[in-house]
């Protein structure tokens, strides 16, 4: 079972794909959302969340405050599971919108998106490939504000993700057998941005 934790949607069970998604447990959520509410970076914000399964990152997201949330999911079956759950979360809510949802491939989806992000959670299938995944960050590079935070979800025993330009590692933690990697836009060259974050 997958739930809402906290926000005006808290507790609010949501329905999860039967098989091809990996649903991050609650306990990594937790902790995740405990730490981007810390660093004010839910409220009011744009917020993507690609290969989004059931949607709880980005519905979260939306319980919490966020502005706008946009889901990108490929597979039929789990995209229309999160319409459901987005509209579970958006009567939760008071009946405003709690996210899009966006039925097709993350890589389609950021070759033709013009919005501008301020927290993005990409949690991939641990088999997807590294060149895939850089692909995908590259796309993602301009579609980022300038103060963004992107959370990248990995197996344990994976590698550091590979960035492009425009992108750099600020911090990561292990839970289990999950890593987070969290990911900011490069600062200029010489110019300390950590106290903006």
């Amino acid at each position: 079972m997958t739930r809402i934790i906290s926000g005006r949607a808290g507790s609010l069970t949501l329905e999860v794909p039967a098989s091809g998604t990996r649903p991050t447990s609650d306990r990594v959520r937790e902790s995740l959302f405990s730490a981007l509410e810390s660093s004010d970076s839910i409220r009011d914000a744009a917020v993507l969340d690609l290969f989004a399964g059931s949607g709880a990152l980005g519905l979260e997201s939306a319980s919490r405050g966020a502005a706008a949330v946009t889901l990108v999911e490929r597979s039929a079956a789990a995209a229309a599971i999160a319409k459901r759950n987005a509209a579970k979360v958006a009567r939760a809510l008071g009946g405003s919108p709690a996210a899009k949802v966006k039925a097709t491939s993350v890589i389609a989806y950021l070759r033709g998106a013009t919005e501008t992000f301020d927290l993005v959670f990409i949690d991939p299938p641990y088999d997807l490939g590294d060149d895939e995944l850089r692909e995908a960050l590259t796309l993602l590079v301009p579609r980022l504000s300038a103060h963004a935070t992107v959370i990248i979800e990995r197996a344990g025993r994976s590698a550091e993700p590979p960035l492009p330009d425009g992108l750099e590692h600020l911090r990561n933690k292990k839970y289990g057998d999950t890593t987070l990697w969290w990911v900011v836009p490069a600062s200029p060259e010489g110019v300390d941005d950590t106290t903006a974050r």
